[in-house]
């Protein structure tokens, strides 16, 4: 990622890697160039072994996201050649966020809509401050949702209410979204980032191997029955019995004490 690419914050602290969208006067709307960067941050956290746990959140207290930012779509969606090119960069970002094998966590306050909605549904948990509001305003733009988006969004909130969410296009209370499965916690404006930080200090320090087999056996049992990678499960499931951590686990249950994970 270039270091001008202020636009896009990234940051890490005892385990937890922070990717912060930093538009605030935009409502934190992405841009092309940020769509690149989120792929490449979150491909950097990925390989990077101390990080256990990834947040995504919006600078500014505002808006979680916006969305894309519509001003650039008059040039970089002007032909369906552009359109390819930049739907590529939107698709290689929320393919990282979503395949990465960290656990990801999106800390949402003030609006999340469109693609912010889109980057929310990619991670594996959402947590909310009272003041969100989310929409995907698709219908009243013309535009379509893409197909890995709305399959994220049908398994999480269940298809009577994805269509709900797509044929209204309206704007939804976070207790509204809470009550359809789309976001895991609700807390106070002030709560939300201390909560967060806490949150993903407590995953950070279980076993990596353990969320990592955890977090791939779900996404396994979302899938037909004839695409699931069974081999994949059963390889993940042997290797946390057979890794130091498991024997860590086993003595600092023992000797009262809490383990020291080192994901191997």
């Amino acid at each position: 990622m270039s270091d001008e690419m202020t636009d896009l914050l990234t940051e890490k602290v005892d385990g937890v890697a922070w990717l912060r969208l930093n538009r605030p006067d935009k409502h934190n709307a992405v841009t092309y160039e940020m769509w690149q960067a989120i792929a490449f941050a979150i491909e950097n956290f990925a390989t990077d072994e101390s990080v256990r746990v990834i947040v995504v959140t919006g600078e500014g207290g505002r808006a979680f996201s916006s969305g894309a930012d519509i001003s650039q779509f008059e040039k970089q969606r002007a032909s369906s050649n552009a359109t390819e090119i930049y739907n590529k960069a939107v698709k290689e970002a929320l393919t990282a966020l979503t395949n990465t094998t960290k656990p990801t966590i999106a800390q949402i306050q003030g609006y999340c809509l469109d693609g912010g909605v889109g980057i929310a549904l990619g991670c594996d948990i959402r947590i909310a401050s009272e003041d969100a509001c989310f929409s995907i305003p698709a219908a009243r733009l013309g535009l379509a949702y893409g197909f890995e988006a709305l399959r994220h969004l049908t398994e999480i909130v269940g298809p009577a209410h994805a269509k709900e969410i797509l044929f209204t296009a309206r704007r939804y209370t976070v207790s509204e979204a809470y009550d359809m499965g789309l976001v895991n916690r609700v807390v106070s404006s002030n709560d939300l980032h201390p909560f967060v930080e806490d949150y993903a200090r407590t995953i950070a320090t279980n076993a990596p191997l353990t969320i990592r087999a955890a977090k791939q056996m779900i996404t396994e049992a979302t899938k037909d029955p004839d695409e699931r990678d069974r081999n994949l499960c059963d390889q993940l499931f042997a290797a946390c019995f057979d890794s130091e951590d498991y024997k860590e686990g086993r003595a600092a249950f023992s000797e009262k004490r809490d383990p020291q994970f080192q994901g191997k």
